[in-house]
């Protein structure tokens, strides 16, 4: 049946005449009916398949021949059951997101056309005969969308958003604050926004040779180092931002498709764009932070927070009204790459760090999450951070004054690691007792390149391809053998940070068709072992996948290489040669 994610169970029926296969045909007189607590989801299929057949799929009565969705406490909450006959469809589920998942695959069934918002046709409609009955194997599977490097619009995100829904991943794990812009409006501190919403020029490629890719070799030797800096700038400036009716829109879209936004607002690193809005957040103690302007270039910016307590109370703000429009259990707070070199320069960091009795920055970084930690364990809220809160005794805390062998200040045991750097992170902390969700760059960042040569636009790191993602196990072999500390690996993210993507086609390029590999790992019960996995088997079923990637209108790269128009002739990237290192 070429169903992407591959179900857990599949069963085509003998037919009586095998050149006439039992299908149920779809027409006008088709009805669509739903249960009780299905009516949400009855509504979402009805619009789907009504508009790319022209049926209008309207409520029939209980038992009469159509398509009928029911809930079924009986199966898991994101689980399912799809029985089709010539006379009837039945999905249950046992959740209302497990109806949703069923539905997802009922469409696949239908073929390509059935991605159209438009009818091609409107005879011809039919579904196999047959079971499929399916759940997922982990319970977070996300998808990582940086708006803040490249700002996508709403209607970029919407669309987004259904893509997901079609692979059957269910967390949005959107990037909104970074060095090169805030993309969320924060009604009590309207600058965020306003400076820091938008920046005056982008990065072109990465920093290193670009130069020589847009002027020759000779004819860069002799550019200054102004020069060189403007030449691998585009002049134009780059913002947007959502209001917080647009995030309060995505939310509400997002749960109509059984999915989660989980936003990021990065500290106490990735932070010049808030910095340049507001300098007294930096550490106005070393450098002129009333001079910085929100960032254009592309790294790890030495610019970070400082660490004092009007700092904190403004971050609070800020989450409160970020708690108030995102309802997920988790809040992401970034947590990564936060050079420390302002702090120990800082005469006020430093009396912090002595204040504390701290040991060193380090330590410093550690505090200054855990305090966000326990501000959002307090609102019913779960931190989730990137696998650098693990440093600076954040799991153990430090011992406490009363002695006893007690320690205290660790992470919440709610907290919560995104491993990125590799398996390791992960590891450590789901061994602790933290959950887990694996998305190490080696395997599942979706901007590095697919393919070596020359006609990849701007080239990041390692190859990456297609059969690479499908290969890609998030349950690494130091856990397997440790079911207790293998639960806390919750699922698995697939990362698309957007520095060298400046438009949703673009995006579009490096996130399919990787991206259903990805859903495939996510969702469907593979074998642990990467080399087990039947890659040409989903080869197979990947082709007919294109035809409904076709119908959905998104430019993925063809397996033979990118299309003239997705290349980025003269613009340097940063390739790394050979296998990426051990996990």
């Amino acid at each position: 049946m070429n169903l992407i994610p591959a179900p857990l169970f599949l069963e085509s029926p003998a037919p009586e005449d095998p050149d006439q296969p039992s299908r149920f045909e779809l027409d006008a007189d088709t009805s669509l009916s739903a249960g009780p607590g299905a009516g949400r989801v009855a509504g979402w299929l009805r619009s789907a398949l009504g508009a790319a057949t022209g049926f209008p799929l309207l409520p029939g009565a209980a038992g009469a021949p159509g398509i009928e969705l029911e809930l079924d406490p009986a199966l898991a909450a994101e689980g399912y059951e799809l029985r089709i006959t010539e006379s009837r469809v039945r999905l249950t589920g046992g959740a209302p997101a497990g109806l949703f998942w069923g539905a997802q695959t009922l469409r696949q069934l239908l073929g390509p056309e059935a991605y159209r918002r438009a009818p091609l046709r409107r005879s011809g409609w039919s579904l196999p005969g047959g079971t499929v009955r399916d759940q997922p194997r982990f319970g977070w599977r996300g998808v990582l969308l940086d708006v803040s490097r490249h700002f996508l619009t709403k209607a970029d995100v919407l669309r987004y958003l259904d893509l997901m829904a079609a692979h059957k991943l269910n967390v949005l794990h959107l990037h909104l604050t970074d060095d090169q812009g805030w993309r969320m409006e924060i009604k009590r501190y309207p600058r965020l926004t306003e400076v820091g919403g938008w920046r005056e020029r982008s990065m072109t490629g990465y920093r290193g040779g670009l130069a020589e890719g847009l002027t020759g070799a000779a004819e860069a030797a002799q550019l200054t180092a102004e020069q060189l800096s403007a030449a691998r700038r585009d002049s134009r400036p780059h913002g947007g931002f959502y209001t917080q009716d647009d995030l309060r829109e995505i939310v509400a879209y997002a749960d109509d498709r059984q999915i989660t936004v989980v936003p990021e607002i990065d500290i106490p690193g990735h932070a010049q764009a808030a910095i340049a809005a507001y300098p007294e957040l930096g550490n106005h103690d070393v450098v002129d932070t009333a001079a910085l302007r929100t960032w254009t270039d592309w790294g790890v910016n030495a610019n970070v927070l400082n660490v004092e307590d009007s700092t904190l109370r403004f971050y609070e703000h800020v989450l409160e009204e970020v708690l108030e429009i995102f309802p997920a259990t988790f809040i992401h707070l970034g947590g990564d790459e936060c050079p420390k070199d302002q702090w120990r320069a800082s005469p006020s960091a430093q009396a912090r760090i002595k204040e504390l009795g701290l040991a060193d920055e380090d330590e410093l970084q550690s505090w200054f999450i855990r305090h966000f930690d326990t501000w959002l364990a307090a609102r019913g809220r779960r931190l989730i951070g990137w696998d650098e809160i693990l440093e600076g005794g954040s799991l153990e805390g430090r011992p406490s004054e009363g002695g006893g062998g007690r320690r205290e200040g660790g992470l919440a045991p709610g907290a919560t690691v995104s491993s990125w750097r590799g398996y390791q992170g992960g590891v450590t902390a789901a061994l602790a007792g933290h959950d887990v969700v694996m998305c190490p760059e080696q395997q599942v960042y979706l901007n590095f390149r697919q393919a070596p040569g020359p006609d990849e636009p701007v080239p990041v790191a390692w190859v990456r391809t297609l059969e690479d993602f499908y290969r890609f196990e998030p349950l690494p072999p130091a856990l397997r053998s440790d079911p207790v500390a293998a639960a806390h690996v919750i699922g698995t993210q697939a990362n698309l940070w957007t520095e060298f993507m400046d438009d949703v086609r673009e995006v579009d390029y490096h996130a399919f068709p990787r991206l259903a590999a990805f859903a495939e790992v996510a969702w469907s019960q593979l074998p642990q072992e990467p080399a087990e996995r039947d890659f040409a088997g989903f080869q197979q079923r990947m082709a007919v996948h294109l035809e409904r990637l076709d119908a959905l209108g998104v430019e993925y790269r063809p397996e033979s290489g990118p299309h003239p128009w997705q290349r980025r002739p003269g613009v340097s990237g940063r390739p790394a040669d050979g296998l990426p290192p051990e996990l």
